[in-house]
């Protein structure tokens, strides 16, 4: 018989050397601020010095301005905070004073990636700020819900969370928690609910599947966070209170659909596929990490067990496979993995996850990761490069608030 000779080297991620939680934390990490500031101090110099705001929070300016933003709110940071918050305003107004003048109406509701996730964030730095027209960007937010009110308002795909309605109301979720106010009228709410549950159950009968709603992203039936069924079916459960209850059921249906799809610990980029077990995709945009959070939702509102169980699979893979090639960030990134284990010790309160938190942590600084990992082309992002990893390394000075950046579950 033939040697089948080593294993494969992962394409995707490193290999994690590190032993698992034995009852103790890594020492010294808790209080590594001095370590924060000077990855902040090392965005700020590599900002652009012309350009950047177009982009969106994802991409642009305007998401190293939140990663100010949230900084400036931990404690840990008070001696900081009105530096943060003081360059977090003139960031987004440049932003702000972009997205003013941007023509396409269909950007103008774009949550991660065009005017609306803008000027949300314009908001809660202007209010953190104490500016009494913390409002004047809520104005212009609230206005853009009827753009993306009609059923086939974006020719890609009207419904996932980076550009279409569910990120709309993501937004519209995170200024309520923010800023205390609903932002959004209830009539509004409802509506642009209605209109998701109606476009995915026409996509559904249309394209005859077995369960009652689905969506396409540039004719892809994407499943991931990023730009799929989870994120779209989380954001429904955060408005349920606002749906009917047939529809209510229907959302809840779908959530078990998923649950199925579950391919040893993961799911597919996409529906049908097979995952590849030595070159699947282990990131918050497509997988596990990001589709752990529509669980979480599930587990918060209904406290089935099998949804909680169901997120602590997630949790294992991340551990597996979670010390990622693409970089440090949050969303195909090392940090988004490791949020993964911020969200279970929340929902579990076992510090085993702090600890695997904390050992991504330290990969993230090890010479390793630095010579075996991506370039990041937009270092300072808030999605791809560090100012997400700051949001992260913040959440894990303070656990117990710990919230994947602008996707909190437990609002």
């Amino acid at each position: 018989m033939q040697d089948a000779g080593p294993p494969m080297e992962n394409k995707r991620c490193f290999p994690n050397h590190f032993s698992d939680y034995k009852g103790s934390l890594v020492s010294g990490q808790a209080s590594d601020v001095g370590g924060v500031i000077r990855t902040i101090d090392s965005i700020v110099q590599q900002l652009p010095a012309q350009g950047g705001q177009e982009g969106g929070l994802y991409g642009g300016l305007a998401g190293v301005a939140y990663m100010l933003y949230h900084v400036s709110q931990c404690p840990a940071f008070s001696a900081h905070r009105d530096t943060y918050l003081r360059r977090a305003g003139s960031i987004i107004e440049a932003c702000v004073l972009h997205y003013d003048r941007e023509l396409d109406r269909e950007t103008r509701a774009s949550f991660l990636l065009g005017g609306a996730g803008v000027y949300a964030v314009a908001a809660m730095i202007y209010k953190a700020a104490g500016r009494a027209d913390y409002t004047k960007p809520l104005d212009r937010f609230g206005s853009w819900g009827n753009v993306c009110m009609p059923l086939g308002f974006l020719d890609c795909g009207s419904d996932e969370l980076f550009v279409g309605r569910s990120g709309y109301l993501c937004a519209a979720l995170i200024l309520r928690h923010k800023l205390d106010m609903e932002v959004l009228k209830p009539a509004q709410i409802r509506t642009i609910c209605h209109a998701i549950l109606e476009s995915g159950k026409q996509y559904s009968r249309k394209k005859r599947k077995p369960f009652p709603l689905m969506y396409s992203y540039y004719g892809t039936e994407y499943l991931g966070a990023a730009h799929g069924l989870s994120s779209i079916l989380q954001i429904l459960l955060s408005y349920q209170d606002y749906l009917q209850p047939a529809d209510r059921d229907l959302v809840w249906q779908s959530v078990d659909f998923l649950v199925n799809q579950e391919q040893n610990c993961n799911w597919p980029p996409e529906l049908g596929e097979v995952i590849e077990r030595e070159n699947e995709l282990v990131h918050w945009c497509h997988g596990a990490p990001g589709i752990a959070y529509l669980f979480a939702k599930a587990y918060l509102l209904s406290k089935k067990p099998c949804y909680l169980d169901t997120c602590i699979r997630c949790g294992e893979l991340a551990w597996q496979k979670g010390l990622l090639k693409k970089g440090p960030g949050i969303c195909h990134g090392v940090a988004g993995s490791a949020y993964v284990f911020l969200l279970l010790y929340r929902l579990t309160g076992n510090s085993k996850y702090i600890y695997r938190a904390q050992r991504f942590a330290e990969f993230l600084s090890s010479d390793e990761f630095r010579a075996g990992s991506c370039t990041v082309e937009s270092i300072y992002s808030l999605y791809e490069g560090l100012s997400g990893t700051v949001c992260f390394l913040v959440d894990l000075l303070q656990p117990n608030q710990a919230e994947f950046p602008l996707f909190n579950v437990f609002v």
